[in-house]
């Protein structure tokens, strides 16, 4: 009776919480918030490490910065996931813009790490614009081209590529190949998904390995990397060396939470190289278990979007979902040495303020865009 009772309440309840919680997809939501769970044990446990590496007295710093830019990321998620779907469009219209703009101040007000300058200094907080500039790219390419299936004349195909290039250019200046190799794999994607001619994806493809081979012969800092990978012995390969000897010594069931050895001397163990530590400490079971929740995530976004009646949020969702997944494997390649180190951070879980407000925005996105609303979703939804 209780149970009822409660149940005709809260289906009753018109209030803007009720409507939200009636409409949002739970599943999603529910992946989003073990998955930043996760995150936050995970940094609980490598915390002590990089604090101690760099003098920090606090050996939860990083633990205490995480669990600010959660709750941030969190707040940012869930106001706009009470939007509707064209004015989610416009913030992530608007985010491209202001990150754009960021962007082109780094050279002059940005400052370097490890040789690149990508980000901005607000205080004691580092702002990289980059992280939130792929999925506002992601918004205003499905915009364009559902706005183009409506209107041919429209030069959206046009709008879309001087975007992605004017995109690129800054990335490739800052140096940030990693983030660039990204970017363009989520653009193919939502072109793929936009059902654009081969020539098309060809043409993309073309541009793709022109721009690589051109990063290479350009770039030292891309050079360096690639050349590590591909020659490991006359290399410096220390932190993938580091992040083997984790997994290794992980075996099934792991050293136990706190017991990690490597983590001490990985100095990228609480950001790019979470997941050796993970396996170190909690084993190759629980390690797997947090790749099904991420797999498990990207999944229910792509089976959301294949029901989505609305053509934009379709090519959103599918195209956010991609650039989370594409991310997921790009570090985990980077971590098992079988993909050059590219500095890019497991989503939701590895420590980074940029990184989680820029994950949690992708979410907040993701999350209004498939609310269930009338209409919305095709029959039985």
């Amino acid at each position: 009776m209780v149970f009822t009772a409660t149940f005709k309440t809260s289906r009753t309840n018109r209030s803007l919480l009720g409507e939200w919680w009636r409409s949002v997809d739970h599943i999603t939501l529910g992946f989003l918030v073990c998955l930043i769970g996760a995150g936050l044990i995970l940094s609980m446990a490598a915390s002590p490490a990089a604090s101690m590496r760099l003098g920090i007295s606090n050996p939860f710093h990083f633990l205490y910065r995480q669990g600010l830019f959660v709750l941030m990321g969190l707040t940012g998620a869930f106001t706009l996931s009470l939007m509707s779907p064209s004015n989610a469009r416009r913030i992530g219209v608007l985010a491209l813009i202001g990150s754009v703009m960021m962007m082109l101040l780094l050279p002059t007000f940005g400052y370097e790490v490890k040789g690149a300058t990508r980000w901005l200094k607000f205080g004691s907080f580092s702002l990289q614009p980059s992280e939130f500039a792929k999925p506002a790219f992601i918004v205003l390419a499905a915009w364009m081209f559902s706005v183009r299936k409506r209107d041919s004349n429209v030069p959206a195909v046009g709008i879309v590529f001087a975007a992605y290039l004017g995109l690129v250019a800054l990335l490739i200046g800052q140096p940030d190949f990693g983030q660039s190799f990204l970017l363009t794999l989520c653009f193919a994607a939502v072109f793929f998904f936009a059902g654009l001619s081969l020539g098309w994806v060809l043409f993309m493809i073309s541009i793709s390995m022109f721009g690589a081979f051109a990063a290479y012969a350009a770039l030292p800092h891309v050079r360096s990397r690639v050349e590590t990978f591909l020659s490991p012995d006359s290399s410096d390969t220390y932190q993938t060396d580091k992040a083997l000897e984790a997994i290794s010594n992980g075996g099934f069931f792991g050293r136990g939470p706190g017991e990690g050895a490597v983590k001490y001397s990985l100095p990228d163990g609480h950001t790019d190289f979470i997941f050796a530590v993970t396996v170190e400490e909690f084993g190759f079971l629980i390690s797997m278990f947090l790749i099904i929740l991420l797999a498990g995530f990207v999944i229910r976004c792509f089976r959301n979007a294949l029901k989505l009646n609305d053509y934009f949020s379709q090519l959103a969702v599918a195209g956010l979902a991609t650039m989370i997944g594409m991310q997921v494997v790009i570090n985990l390649f980077v971590n098992l040495n079988m993909a050059p180190s590219k500095g890019m951070t497991l989503p939701f879980i590895s420590y980074g303020g940029s990184s989680m407000l820029a994950l949690c925005f992708t979410a907040g996105l993701i999350l209004s865009f498939t609310r269930k609303r009338p209409g919305a979703y095709g029959y039985g939804q």
